[in-house]
């Protein structure tokens, strides 16, 4: 979908690209540097050229143009190193809209792919001039696409980690040449400075190739630049990653680094840089000791997890096969099934018309035949005859959908009608002797049912006022100072309303434990609110234990 409100100089550069010929697309696209410095940095404005130079495709143009051959864009490496020049900047601060997903997953990695190839271009071609003056350029061609190369991970930092763990960046870094090799490093401590996680995030074959070729560029080149490029990116590594600094010390392929830089000549300009590299690399013994423990401790403890994830995955396996085969066939045979009852349902339906096609066919066949029979004069009474019977035909099939339609719907009302038929049927035979003794029964029943609950209430209630005297003496017991500190009537507050009251309650204690240990068939017969008997020496041995307030034992 086409913005609204495009630049027309947008516009207009979008349909001079589509209508000239293919080499001269390069220099049209240079126009786009032009229009862009000329709006302020940072602003809307500049935002909505940037979305119309996508949405019309002239970045996908300058990504074509990118991909060709040197020799065939009018203007050679000038050319080129504008147009990466004007693929970046328009690609950072770019809001893409609904083609986020392309513009992310796509367009950019394949930018940023572009320029390294066209940095491993230049670099064949820095490495094949004899001119010096050629040289000069092609290196100044270098760094434009470099330069180009970081304001587009500067951007998109997303891009880092594809950028790091590409072979075209590590064959850079692997050249020989001290100017290509040192603008290549300092592009990667520049990159690191913005997002140094990405460093882990790639594999590690490829961070080991990244390592050995930095400590080889510190200990075999002569070139100071080079060395001292190589000895600040290889302290940022170091410092920034505790596993980089712990390789480092302890790897075997690494294991005389510190020795060799100990010989590097001192009074170099990157002397500073080199004694903290030493420093790092230089741990006393006892943590030298612990980190190669911890090591070994991880790598141990990586084994053993590496080890039964294999095998639990290896123990699931067979399940896992069998629950996916169980799956596959029961939508096979769901499918299957499904296809099955659409194929009878079609082939029901193609008999159903082919019936209606051949009774319609019979139909004509014989009112044809009974026209031929029938005497002219007689054509008009026999079709009359023939809708009659149609129309009774019709009349007799709508009463008949009409009663049972009824019918459904009166079902719940003539079930109903049936059961009280029935019922009334069978108290009919019932007499009235009998009636009348049901009905004496039912009310003494009912009447004993709540003379029990009667009781059962009021027993309950006697329980939970005598529950709530004894928690009301609790409280007033634990509250109550000792004898000593007693004074006034404060003794008279415990002092028991009379000895009768006790041994009833005592009595009615032990009735009604004796009630609940007793079996369950001396309980049959009993009513509510009976009383037992209870032994006057149990009542009494019980009696002397219990305190009474205000009396003396005797």
């Amino acid at each position: 979908m086409k913005p609204t409100g495009t630049d027309p100089r947008i516009l207009s550069l979008a349909a001079e690209v589509a209508n000239s010929p293919e080499q001269n697309v390069p220099v049209i696209l240079l126009r786009l540097k032009e229009i862009m410095n000329n709006t302020p940095l940072g602003s809307s404005e500049l935002k909505k050229i940037k979305q119309d130079i996508y949405c019309y495709d002239l970045i996908q143009y300058c990504l074509l143009v990118l991909s060709q051959d040197c020799s065939r864009i009018q203007g050679g490496w000038t050319t080129i190193s504008q147009l990466t020049q004007i693929l970046s900047h328009c690609c950072v601060g770019l809001e893409p809209g609904e083609d986020a997903e392309e513009f992310y997953n796509e367009l950019l990695p394949s930018a940023a792919e572009n320029f390294l190839i066209l940095g491993r271009r230049l670099q064949t071609c820095f490495i094949n001039a004899s001119k010096g003056e050629e040289k000069d350029a092609l290196l100044h061609f270098f760094q434009i696409v470099t330069d180009s190369l970081f304001w587009l991970l500067g951007g998109h930092v997303q891009l880092i980690q594809n950028v790091l763990q590409s072979d075209h960046f590590l064959h850079l870094l692997q050249t020989d040449n001290v100017q290509i090799g040192s603008t290549v490093m300092t592009m990667l401590q520049s990159i690191l400075q913005i997002k140094s996680g990405d460093l882990l995030r790639i594999e590690v074959k490829t961070l080991h190739s990244i390592l050995d070729e930095v400590v080889f560029k510190l200990l075999s080149t002569t070139s100071p630049v080079i060395r001292s490029t190589a000895t600040k990116l290889l302290l940022l590594m170091a410092e920034s990653h505790q596993e980089i600094l712990i390789l480092l010390r302890l790897s075997a392929c690494y294991k005389g680094l510190r020795s060799l830089l100990n010989k590097q000549e001192p009074g170099t300009e990157f002397t500073q840089e080199l004694r903290q590299l030493i420093a790092l690399l230089s741990p006393n013994v006892y943590q030298e000791v612990e980190e190669q423990k911890l090591h070994q401790a991880a790598c141990l403890i990586q084994a053993y997890w590496k080890g039964f994830q294999t095998r639990k995955r290896l123990k699931k396996l067979p399940s896992a096969v069998i629950t996916l085969q169980r799956s596959f066939r029961s939508k096979r045979t769901k499918m299957l099934l499904k296809l099955n009852r659409q194929k009878e349902e079609e082939d029901r339906r193609l008999q159903v018309q082919l019936q209606r096609q051949r009774a319609m066919r019979l139909s004509r066949e014989i009112r044809l035949s009974m026209l031929e029979v029938v005497h002219p004069g007689q054509v008009e009474k026999h079709n009359r005859e023939i809708e009659e019977k149609s129309a009774l035909i019709i009349q007799k099939h709508w009463r008949g959908y009409r009663e049972r339609k009824n019918f459904r719907q009166q079902r719940p009302s003539l079930t109903e009608y049936k059961a009280a038929v029935t019922l009334q049927r069978a108290s009919s035979e019932v007499s009235d002797v009998t009636s009348r003794e049901l009905h004496s029964q039912a009310q003494e029943q009912l009447q004993h049912y709540f003379m029990g609950r009667a009781l059962q209430e009021r027993a309950q209630q006697h329980r939970e006022a005598l529950m709530a005297q004894i928690s009301t003496n609790i409280e007033q017991l634990m509250k109550a100072p000792s004898l000593k500190e007693a004074e006034g009537k404060e003794p008279e507050l415990f002092l028991s309303r009379s000895r009768p009251v006790a041994a009833k309650a005592k009595q009615a204690h032990l009735t009604t434990l004796k009630h609940i240990q007793a079996p369950w068939w001396k309980k049959l017969g009993e009513e509510a609110g009976d009383e037992m008997d209870v032994p006057k020496d149990e009542l009494s041995v019980e009696l002397g234990t219990l305190f009474i307030g205000g009396t003396k034992p005797p």
